[in-house]
């Protein structure tokens, strides 16, 4: 079947989904195409941070979010084995007053909102296509996009291509774009935990103890996400049979008033690790395609930003497509400037919350002392590390100079 569409979205989650939403609501024909017929828990960011929750609330699906099961977390605690529990608390940072008109940080599962916003999608009119098989992609004017599902082969020409398929995207490799990564130093384990009514609906927390590095995004209902974090030289953690009662019993942190609650907790989804590394590509855009979220490099995950940066780009590149009659790659240089310069930002953002909470032992615990009694009277101690909070646009450049950088490590 030979089939026409103004764009076609290989991708359907966080950034594909939304971007079909936009696009639909603003009158052009949509064909968005994913290939899981239910979206599965695998463990993947469930936080907007406020930035990223500005950009929903700009992309007018915060409503949509909130009723899918998100909720707004207002605080942000970090605990630590040199502080008592009432001391990280009573210095938790004010989410609510990071972005002027956003109340904090957003949380939301992320198979509930892939679906939330997928019905988004199709209640705005386009046309989405679940159950994809293999894609088949081209450049040029008209680009053209080959897709089988329930038994019948589809070819579609298009004005434009959009590569929302994640990390391992094939559109990408498709169109020979090269991806770059960085070396981990970290791996993550990840698991979704039910039954912690102790946790406080309102705080998100991180925390070092021992050899790790806990993360932990409540939603309401007693629900929380929770990560950890440990060195890239240790090969293999939580990975046997026992791993989800090991991952709640290494969550039994001394410096956190609700390790035990964590311990006792009942497990709600798989428990599955990750190494935590950054990627970038040379160039996003090219004829007939331009590539979102994670297909165009993702930042590492210790930080929290992959759904931020996911909508961001979703909103920006809605905006080329609805605010432009023609979409040569030069259309897309001011999304493509300002996407690298922000995750080059927050690659230094998640290059110094590495070293300083994933520095173990004596050595890190005494390093992250120095730099907390030094911050407070110097802000550009403390600027590039709000990066993932504010915005990376709202943090002053001079925050992310290698001069700068070396001042904190040299700590």
């Amino acid at each position: 079947m030979t089939e026409s569409a103004d764009v076609v979205i290989v991708g359907g989650g966080i950034a594909g989904s939304a971007l079909a939403t936009a696009l639909a609501r603003g009158g052009l024909e949509v064909r968005a195409l994913e290939r899981q017929t239910a979206y599965r828990d695998k463990v993947k960011g469930e936080v907007f941070l406020p930035w990223g929750a500005a950009e929903v609330k700009r992309m007018g699906l915060e409503a949509t979010l909130l009723a899918a099961g998100g909720g707004y977390t207002t605080r942000l605690a970090r605990y630590d084995e040199w502080l008592r529990p009432e001391e990280s608390e009573s210095q938790a940072v004010p989410l609510d007053q990071m972005v002027p008109g956003v109340p904090g940080a957003l949380n939301v599962g992320h198979p509930d909102a892939c679906q939330a916003l997928t019905e988004a999608a199709h209640a705005a009119g386009a046309t989405v296509v679940r159950g994809v098989g293999e894609v088949s992609v081209a450049g040029g004017s008209p680009a053209t996009v080959a897709y089988e599902a329930d038994g019948v082969e589809h070819q579609v020409r298009c004005r434009l291509i959009v590569g929302a398929d994640g990390r391992r995207s094939t559109v990408r490799r498709q169109l020979g774009i090269a991806l770059h990564q960085s070396e981990p130093v970290t791996v993550g384990a990840g698991m979704l935990v039910d039954e912690l009514w102790e946790w406080p609906a309102d705080l998100n927390a991180t925390g070092t103890e021992g050899d790790l590095y806990l993360l932990a995004f409540p939603r309401p209902g007693g629900r929380v996400r929770l990560y950890l974090l440990w060195s890239a030289a240790q090969k293999r953690r939580f990975t046997g049979v026992e791993r989800q009662a090991e991952f709640l019993s290494a969550c039994r942190f001394r410096s956190l008033p609700y390790g035990d609650a964590i311990a006792a907790g009942r497990p709600a989804g798989p428990c599955s690790s990750y190494p935590m590394n950054d990627s970038w590509c040379d160039r996003i855009a090219v004829e007939g395609a331009v590539l979102v979220g994670d297909a165009a490099g993702w930042n590492d995950p210790i930080i929290g930003q992959g759904l931020s940066i996911a909508m961001r780009d979703a909103r920006m590149v809605a905006d080329v497509l609805l605010g432009e009659s023609a979409w040569p790659p030069s259309a897309f240089d001011e999304y493509t400037v300002e996407r690298t310069e922000r995750l080059r930002r927050l690659r230094i953002d998640a290059q110094l919350t590495t070293a300083l909470q994933c520095g173990f032992g004596p050595e890190g615990t005494a390093f992250r002392r120095r730099w907390a009694e030094q911050a407070g009277g110097n802000k550009l101690l403390v600027a590039p590390l709000l990066a993932g909070l504010m915005g990376p646009e709202r943090v002053p450049p001079r925050a992310f100079t290698d001069r700068n950088v070396e001042r904190i490590l040299s700590l």
